[in-house]
């Protein structure tokens, strides 16, 4: 089993030093990109480069002096790459957080997940070289600075509240009869590859139920994704596709840039997928599934808000909840970003908040005692 203590939030202000911002140390052998980086991030106020490397081994030699809070590094680099680099860092400076820069192709995705399981924090894109520097200084901006800010917004409950936006809702108390659950349904966003590969292999392979997860990530990454979690799980686990019928003991992860639906079809429940308008910004969306399964099984699943920056998934809770649902919270100390789960317990809509070690048992339990 993994352990996730070194992918849990800490407070801003017990890991940036004296300048009183996130000190960003940028590995990469292209100079282009290391420019590119350093060049994003020092025009935020919140931000410091604090220096650069060109491979693995430079970084590690360089941790020790620069004390960075946060890496980000190429997957693909000479001398020392992402993956080894990854494995020595959470080794030796387990607190430190790291964003990883991957190319979208299939070995630059297959690279990323591993660099996921063994508890890299979130990545982005690399900065392709196509001539656009305009387009390419903006889409790194938008994605990356967020990303490292959003791994600092933990902190105490007091710090978290003060950061992450108020619920657009609040919801009434559950419903007074709990519902037999039929289903399990996940949602999880950032650090979700660590968190999943530590909660699905507790799963027994005879547990009774299906399970739905949408987890946010793009095409290719989602079916690698399942297929290792798979071969670590007892139970099955697949990427969806459009009309597979759900079953005992198979979990079913939504495909990237799809969202996924569950529909019954001939008393029989089965996968839908559609690119509709992404909810919350993102597709798959977690609100989506959410919905789908109120009206599949009304309130009779065991719903379940893991890591994650943001708030889908709220809505969807709120729903389920009212029909009777029971609503697991992932708790902010083993949680990466503590956004989407922050938003539930907000909005009292969880009925347990707990570390993630201990969602899988609590699951049992709910699905044995009715």
């Amino acid at each position: 089993m993994l352990n996730n203590k070194y992918a849990s939030g800490g407070s801003l202000d017990s890991m940036v030093h004296g300048s009183g911002k996130i000190r960003v140390l940028v590995v990469d052998d292209s100079v282009i990109v290391r420019r590119l980086v350093t060049r994003i991030i020092e025009e935020d106020s919140a931000l410091e480069v604090v220096g650069s490397a060109r491979n693995g081994v430079v970084a590690l030699e360089k941790i020790e002096q620069l004390k960075p809070d946060v890496i980000t590094m190429d997957v693909e680099m000479p001398e020392m790459d992402g993956i080894e680099t990854l494995r020595e860092l959470r080794r030796k400076h387990p607190h430190v957080r790291v964003i990883m820069f991957s190319t979208l192709t299939d070995h630059g995705a297959s690279a990323t997940i591993e660099a996921l399981l063994l508890g890299a924090n979130d990545y982005v894109a690399k900065p392709s070289n196509d001539g656009h520097l305009d387009k390419t200084l903006l889409s790194l901006k938008n994605e990356l600075v967020p990303k490292i800010k959003q791994l600092f917004a933990n902190g105490s409950k007091q710090q978290a509240a003060q950061r992450r936006p108020k619920p657009t809702a609040i919801f009434p108390a559950r419903a007074s009869r709990r519902l037999p659950p039929q289903a399990v349904v996940i949602g999880v966003s950032t650090g979700g590859p660590t968190a999943l590969a530590e909660i699905m292999p507790v799963f027994p392979a005879d547990f009774p139920l299906p399970i739905f997860i949408v987890q946010h990530m793009p095409a290719l990454f989602t079916r690698l994704l399942a297929e290792r979690l798979d071969s670590r799980s007892s139970i099955r686990v697949c990427e969806a596709s459009e009309g597979m019928q759900a079953a005992p003991g198979l979990a079913i992860v939504a495909a990237g840039d799809y969202h996924m639906r569950i529909a019954r079809v001939k008393g029989q429940v089965r996968v839908a997928l559609n690119q509709e308008s992404p909810e919350n910004f993102c597709r798959p969306s977690v609100d989506v599934l959410f919905r789908s399964a109120c009206e599949v099984y009304g309130g009779g699943v065991v719903t379940v808000i893991l890591t994650g920056m943001g708030q889908d998934g709220l809505l969807g809770s709120g729903m389920l909840k009212r029909e009777g649902s029971y609503v697991i919270a992932q708790d902010s100390s083993s949680s990466v970003v503590w956004g989407m789960p922050g938003s539930v317990v907000d909005a009292g809509i969880a009925d347990t908040v707990l570390d993630l070690r201990d969602i899988v048992p609590e699951i049992i339990k709910q699905v044995r005692r009715i």
